[in-house]
């Protein structure tokens, strides 16, 4: 794979693989805070995203096995070799300014460059974000480097037989540089940008009421967390309607031991509260719930089986009624999360007397 081809790749696929990384740290966010703020997002999932860019770029292209197996040399401890490169190859002649810029489209210029220019904003985000002291900076830009430096000297650890990069010592020194120089510079984002602390401050106060999207996320938190486990222990407790049984263990009962926690609730700092006679409204609620999101849709695909059957429905029809009317049903469902992200109260919500308590 080419840089061209390599480049390709990252655009399309980098963004998603970053994004998935950063799911968990968002509800980090919302047991910690009790709520997500917008900037701390982008920070996290640009911080991720260039750490991903910059590794591939240090592993790629990556070359056929047997291109490699002739490579010797691989390593070079001759401190500060960059600039001897640069005297010997570069056209760089000092009073002449106009191979200035012909010098800079040599690659004895922007190898080294491009060296320091790759982890500074690598010593921006430990600044400005992680608050990391000078020391710290220096410390994990050296290690950040090293890493990528023995990832090129094991031949992508040990996956090629020999190394298919240089281990360069002058790139140690480079990227450390680059990483100071992002320490200092990361001091104008702290004078223009909201502080760690504010973000923090933010959070905090936004936290102590449960937001339409901290509700969402409760939703399918729970869901996956009842999912999981309750296939996981499945095959350990072969009861006729387990499913539904663990169904009301965790919806229900639990709930109503916890005063309003469901095991997502508890992470997520969410508890559901009833006016009163809580287990009775929880478990009709928890039953309405369950058909109004899952047994009516199911209902109504089921039904394209019926007329496949009975009304001698083609395939292709039948295709076609599940695809109107999945899509009715995403679509509806969709209203309703669009107006819980705007503070509106669902209709079953009225209907139950259901209040929702942050406890962050």
């Amino acid at each position: 794979m080419g840089y061209g081809e390599a480049i390709k790749t990252a655009i399309f696929l980098f963004p998603f693989i970053a994004l998935f990384f950063t799911v968990p740290f968002m509800l980090h966010q919302y047991h910690k805070y009790g709520s997500i703020d917008k900037w701390r997002v982008v920070i996290i999932y640009s911080f991720i995203l260039y750490l991903l860019v910059i590794y591939f770029l240090v592993i790629l292209p990556l070359p056929k096995r047997e291109d490699v197996l002739n490579n010797t040399n691989m390593i070079r401890l001759q401190p500060f070799a960059f600039v001897v490169d640069f005297m010997k190859e570069s056209s760089f002649v000092w009073n002449d300014a106009s191979t200035y810029l012909k010098a800079m489209t040599e690659s004895c210029f922007y190898v080294p460059a491009f060296n320091i220019l790759m982890t500074i904003p690598f010593g921006i985000y430990l600044r400005y974000y992680f608050q990391c002291s000078f020391k710290k900076t220096l410390l994990y830009s050296f290690c950040l480097s090293l890493f990528f430096e023995i990832t090129q000297v094991t031949g992508l650890y040990f996956i090629y037989p020999k190394p298919y990069r240089l281990f360069d010592l002058d790139d140690l020194f480079l990227n450390t540089l680059g990483g100071v120089l992002g320490y200092f510079i990361a001091a104008f984002f702290l004078k223009v940008l909201p502080s760690r602390e504010e973000i923090d401050e933010r959070s905090l106060k936004e936290g102590k009421t449960v937001s339409g999207l901290r509700r969402i996320t409760l939703f399918f938190l729970d869901l996956f967390l009842y999912t999981f486990l309750g296939g996981l222990t499945k095959p350990f407790i072969p009861i006729p309607f387990y499913l539904l049984i663990f169904f009301i263990l965790y919806y229900v009962v639990y709930p109503t031991l916890t005063r309003g926690y469901t095991l997502g609730g508890k992470f997520l700092h969410v508890r559901v509260q009833f006016p009163k006679y809580t287990f009775l409204r929880q478990a009709v609620r928890i039953v309405f719930l369950f058909f109004y999101y899952f047994g009516l849709p199911i209902l109504f695909l089921y039904g394209a089986g019926i007329l496949y059957y009975f009304l001698s429905f083609s395939v292709v029809e039948a295709l076609w009624y599940w695809l109107i009317v999945g899509s009715f049903f995403l679509g509806f469902y969709f209203i309703h999360f669009v107006k819980l992200l705007k503070k509106k109260t669902l209709f079953y919500d009225r209907w139950f007397h259901v209040l929702y308590e942050s406890t962050i």
